[in-house]
């Protein structure tokens, strides 16, 4: 694409009630971008309608603005864009990226899951990712807290590519900023919104089909009934993806959706070699390093912080697992768990594990 038809795609995808599949239309009809863009006021008039073409400047200001973030904005018509992404129907026009753009070349898998996701399911997420990760695959997620946050962590090291919901500069929820900055520098940033623009709830849809459309197949660790990562299984299907699902206890909330994939149909997965079952049935899957940690900040002793263990508890889980994921002191998560216990809120298991009761 030359400079002046790049500007064109961008002008036209900006513009008001234009979106990936009428962009699609209007470049078939048109033949160009730049063409695209001179018809607007005229198609607006015949149809009476409100389509005013984005204005040149504000798109050249975008582009100096992506630049000067260290990103770019890709196309869909160049070579680079993710061949997976491209083939779905409503494929951005174009994405603004940010890091090692290698990592859209290779195999992906994307994982999903609950934002209060338990200890145990972070746990789990993050250790398939790296092994995973070990395997080959780039990890794709929504920068999420919980579930997507471990999985960028445990994939890390290997290469993991976050699908952001508003502008590629902001990091949303804020606590996620240290990590989106990590992939920024040894990953991939993606997204599809212009810089500044604060994700709202409609942003969020549009940045799960980027993560299906990226990979080769979805998994889904914990879930609860109506939540977006369902909505990521769904367009799994739609777009003929694996849909893969970890499966939970029946008394969390956190496990009826994924639950209710694997009673429609979805492959139930443990572990890492179950992915591989499903997408490489015949490769084998490498001894992974050990699990780093993420580092995490102390926590003052606030009532609050009683909820918030509270949260990490789902299935059994080792009361140290609940130490470093909180970042609570020992002593003081012990304390809060004997306050629990007496509260009949949780359940004491073998091998000093705890869960919900």
């Amino acid at each position: 694409m030359t400079p002046a038809e790049q500007l064109a795609a961008l002008r036209l995808i900006r513009t008001d009630s234009v979106g990936p599949v009428g962009f699609r239309h209007l470049l078939r009809r048109f033949g160009s971008a730049a063409a695209a863009v001179e018809a607007l006021p005229d198609i607006a008039r015949r149809n009476s309608a409100a389509l005013t073409p984005f204005p040149r400047d504000a798109a050249e200001a975008e582009m100096e603005q992506v630049a000067a973030l260290g990103a770019r904005h890709l196309h869909l018509a160049q070579a680079a864009y993710p061949a997976q992404l491209a083939a779905t129907p409503d494929a951005p026009p174009v994405l603004i990226v940010k890091g090692d753009m290698a990592l859209a070349g290779r195999p992906m898998v994307a994982m999903v899951g609950a934002r209060n996701a338990s200890a145990a399911g972070r746990t789990l997420a993050r250790g398939i990712a790296q092994d995973l990760g070990a395997a080959g695959f780039v990890i794709v997620s929504g920068m999420a807290r919980g579930i997507d946050a471990a999985a960028h962590e445990g994939a890390l090291p290997s290469g993991t590519i976050a699908c952001i919901a508003g502008g590629i500069d902001i990091a949303y929820p804020p606590e996620n900023h240290a990590l989106q900055q990590a992939v920024g520098e040894t990953g991939l940033l993606l997204a599809e919104q212009p810089p500044g623009i604060e994700p709202q709830a409609r942003h969020f849809p549009r940045r799960n089909r980027l993560i299906v459309g990226l990979a080769e197949g979805v998994l889904v660790v914990e879930a609860a009934a109506g939540s977006g990562s369902l909505i990521s299984a769904r367009l799994a299907g739609d777009y003929g993806r694996e849909v893969m699902a970890v499966p939970g206890h029946p008394a969390d909330p956190r496990s009826h959706g994924g639950n209710r994939l694997l009673r429609d149909g979805a492959a139930l997965v443990e572990n890492a070699a179950d992915v591989l079952a499903v997408l490489r049935p015949f490769a084998s899957l490498p001894v992974a390093a050990p699990l780093r940690e993420p580092v995490l900040p102390l926590l003052p002793d606030t009532p609050a912080n009683d909820l918030m263990l509270f949260e990490l508890l789902g299935a059994p889980v080792a009361v140290d697992e609940l130490v470093r994921q909180s970042g609570l002191s020992a002593a003081m998560v012990m304390s809060m768990l004997a306050d629990m216990e007496l509260d009949g809120r949780i359940a004491r298991h073998a091998g000093g594990r705890v869960s919900r009761a």
